[in-house]
């Protein structure tokens, strides 16, 4: 059942968990930069309505109008940031595991380009701006209020958008694996309903689902050009021993 042992397997457990773990601590250092956080996503504002692209308030709104499109966002926006990820990364590791090791890189470059993100522009979600029109119809749907700062949840870390990031990686590998039309079509159409749910649940500008586009991007270049060179018989995307 397991393609590399019991070892391997803890070994990757660990390296992904501390990896979580000390990306949420990270980002939870800058929690109290309040001011630089709005400041940035006024900018944000700024710079979309200079483009004519300041779209989020009516993307909310009609999602909320309709009722059970924003209830429908509001359960994948909860729901496929770990579970769907959790899921397919433990696919790939079991059923098609010569794969695995380059998908886990790109998560890991990913996840560092995205702390440096948090530090460098600490920035509030459009659900922080009710001025702005936007409501928060994920605390609507969980009855949890996530305004609130500590040291495991920094709700500024909104540029990149991680959940477009994640999306994309899993995406483009799982639709690499798929054997059936079906299943490439889904999983095709699985980083735009991210995207989408994102906006819809004012929890991300469009310009960080961009942002969290270009992330994926950089973390796949680097899985292939730096790190899948160094070690071609581990972490390429099809292994030379394979």
């Amino acid at each position: 059942m397991l393609p590399q042992g019991w070892t391997d397997l803890l070994r990757q457990l660990v390296l992904f968990c501390g990896a979580y773990w000390l990306y949420r601590l990270v980002r939870g250092q800058i929690s109290d930069r309040t001011i630089d956080a709005f400041e940035n996503a006024r900018h944000i504002v700024a710079a979309e309505r200079s483009l004519g692209l300041f779209v989020e308030p009516a993307v909310n709104r009609w999602a909320e109008a309709s009722g059970w499109i924003a209830g429908a966002a509001s359960w994948m926006y909860v729901n496929s940031h770990f579970a769907i990820t959790t899921a397919a990364l433990a696919y790939l590791y079991l059923r098609r595991n010569e794969h695995f090791y380059f998908v886990r890189n790109m998560f890991m470059v990913a996840m560092a380009i995205a702390l440096v993100g948090y530090l460098v522009f600490p920035t509030a979600p459009p659900r922080l701006l009710p001025g702005l029109g936007f409501r928060d119809s994920v605390a609507q749907f969980t009855g949890v209020d996530a305004h609130t700062a500590n040291l495991l949840v920094n709700p500024y870390a909104a540029v990149p958008s991680m959940h477009v990031a994640f999306a994309l990686m899993l995406a483009g590998s799982m639709a690499r694996t798929a054997r059936r039309g079906w299943a490439r079509a889904l999983w095709v159409t699985y980083p735009v309903l991210v995207a989408f749910t994102v906006v819809a649940t004012a929890n991300h500008w469009w310009i960080d689902a961009a942002l969290g586009a270009t992330t994926a991007a950089l973390s796949a270049v680097a899985a292939q050009a730096l790190l899948a060179r160094a070690r071609p018989h581990a972490w390429a995307w099809q292994p030379a021993h394979a």
